[in-house]
């Protein structure tokens, strides 16, 4: 393995581990009367303020936040940290919103500063043990009230559960609409996928207000730094029971320096296996992913599936752009027996989709896949790329809307992919050739209803010198509105990139365009091993 793999690999697990304390939720909370927040002095406050406050901070060599008591953390433990509980009856109200911390551990030791926003005014809360319930014996009991908050999370009415947690770097996420969570969200990525040492910008202050429309619950505002960047993000939350949540968000940049790879909107997932790759894992169950593709909608409004991969090393696909309307990481499939698991439930997983509310302009979706063998490291990154790289002492702004939910808030005018299926080449009965593989790509959607194969066409596009083989379209027996478009291919290239529709007898689409990546040669050696 790569040192730049092992990087990015780790870096990405790590991601997983900032975010389990959700599993904190006491199993029979009572809200009794909340004890006195100790709050610091007032200050004026406002995202313009905040802002600024970044801005100057970009003219400023980066000062790490150092952990105050890192011997006493390392402690801490995930089984230690488990057992440090936030006491119910500390629970701050923000409005109807209730909200919880998460205490320090060997895993967050760089404390975040939280505060609460009242009247433009903004209040630090400041740490103290007694919030949390904790063993006698726990290593935390030996920290001082100069300690701090790791993050932060909402919880629900019945304070069972959180339904947003912000925890480790710019890491955040929500459980969407079936109370699952899954993938995760970060206010920026930089050099990821890159041979540049990535890096992991950190909100290091929260200012949480009080939404004033109905319609809303909570205003998060958050300053970000790195050693690359500073940044004000806003973020007006809405948590929807049954229908996922909605995150409009502002952001305002300023570049210490240089970045090789900006990513903005980034999206961090999980993919192992599907019905597309089911010879890489030797797992019980049928499928195990968060998500299973990437969905684009351009600005010039094609719509574009793109599954998801376990390749053998880093691969970095990108889609260029102008002002994309939308993309987001989608688990499509929600059938519960082809995963039949009934502990994590990925049938349940929220998608998310970034809808751009500014101009974004010119650049690119990037996609990182990196190699996993198991369901505990976050391996796929989604995010926007603009086509010029920030340069020292430059500012950008964007401003995009996120809705975690069961599909995603756009209109279908064509069918969409509803399975990536791969195997070998060639026909029963016959020598199956060594180098050849059968894609089949099934899609579904009421346009193709009553059709037969004669009224549509299949389009499928390969790298130049090799040649789809007995490409075409049909429906599928008993389901209306499903056909499935297959085709061999005969290769023993690293990566072959396709292009696959069906269209109808004058060209024009039926389907989302599916822009597929397979890997000949892994899939070759997975055979033969």
């Amino acid at each position: 393995m790569s040192k730049t793999m092992f990087r990015l690999l780790s870096a990405t697990a790590l991601s997983v581990a900032l975010l389990v304390p959700s599993v904190h939720a006491q199993d029979a909370p009572q809200r009794g009367a909340a004890a006195e927040t100790h709050l610091g002095q007032a200050q004026a406050f406002s995202f313009d303020i905040l802002s600024g406050r970044a801005r100057d901070l970009a003219t400023q060599p980066f000062q790490p936040v150092e952990p105050r008591h890192p011997d006493i953390l390392d402690r801490i433990d995930f089984t230690a940290h488990w057992k440090i509980r936030f006491r119910n009856d500390q629970t701050l109200e923000i409005g109807d919103a209730p909200v919880q911390f998460f205490h320090l551990g060997r895993y967050f030791q760089q404390p975040v500063r939280i505060h609460q926003v009242q009247d433009g005014e903004a209040r630090e809360i400041l740490y103290d043990r007694d919030y949390f319930d904790m063993p006698k014996d726990s290593p935390a009991t030996e920290l001082g009230n100069d300690t701090g908050f790791a993050g932060f999370r909402v919880m629900r009415p019945d304070l069972k559960t959180d339904w947003i947690s912000f925890l480790g770097a710019s890491y955040f996420r929500t459980d969407g609409y079936a109370r699952q969570y899954g993938l995760s969200a970060r206010g920026l990525a930089l050099n990821t996928g890159t041979a540049a040492t990535e890096e992991f910008p950190r909100f290091t202050e929260f200012f949480l207000e009080n939404a004033e429309d109905p319609s809303k619950d909570l205003i998060i505002t958050a300053l970000m730094d790195s050693p690359s960047v500073t940044g004000a993000y806003r973020m007006v939350l809405s948590n929807r029971n049954g229908l996922g949540q909605i995150i409009d968000v502002q952001s305002r940049l300023f570049f210490r320096s240089g970045v090789e790879r900006l990513g903005v909107a980034p999206l961090t997932s999980m993919f192992w296996f599907s019905e597309s790759n089911r010879f890489a894992a030797a797992d019980w169950r049928p499928e195990v992913h968060d998500t299973d593709g990437l969905m684009m909608l351009t600005g010039n409004g094609e719509e574009i599936w793109r599954p998801l991969n376990n390749p053998d090393r880093v691969v970095t696909s990108t889609f260029s752009d102008t002002d994309p309307r939308g993309f987001g990481l989608l688990q499509r499939d929600r059938n519960f027996e082809n995963y039949q698991d009934d502990g994590v439930f990925y049938d349940k997983r929220p998608s998310v989709w970034v809808e751009p509310t500014s101009d974004w302009g010119k650049g690119a979706v990037t996609l990182v896949e990196l190699p996993t063998n198991d369901e505990v490291y976050d391996n796929i990154v989604a995010f926007w790329t603009p086509e010029q790289a920030p340069q020292p002492g430059q500012q950008m702004e964007f401003s995009y809307r996120l809705h975690w939910a069961k599909d995603v808030p756009v209109e279908e005018t064509v069918a969409r992919t509803s399975a990536t299926r791969i195997g070998e080449g060639g026909y029963p009965g016959n020598p199956r050739p060594a180098d050849q593989v059968k894609m089949q790509i099934e899609f579904t959607g009421d346009i193709l209803r009553g059709l037969a194969a004669d009224d549509v066409t299949a389009e499928v596009q390969l790298p130049q010198g090799v040649e789809p083989i007995d490409a075409g379209a049909i429906p599928v027996v008993g389901k209306d509105g499903t056909f499935r478009l297959t085709f061999d291919v005969r290769s023993d290239a690293e990566t072959l990139d396709i292009r696959a529709f069906i269209a109808d007898k004058d060209g024009l689409p039926l389907t989302e365009t599916w822009l597929g990546q397979i890997h000949p040669r892994q899939i070759a050696y997975l055979r033969q091993h």
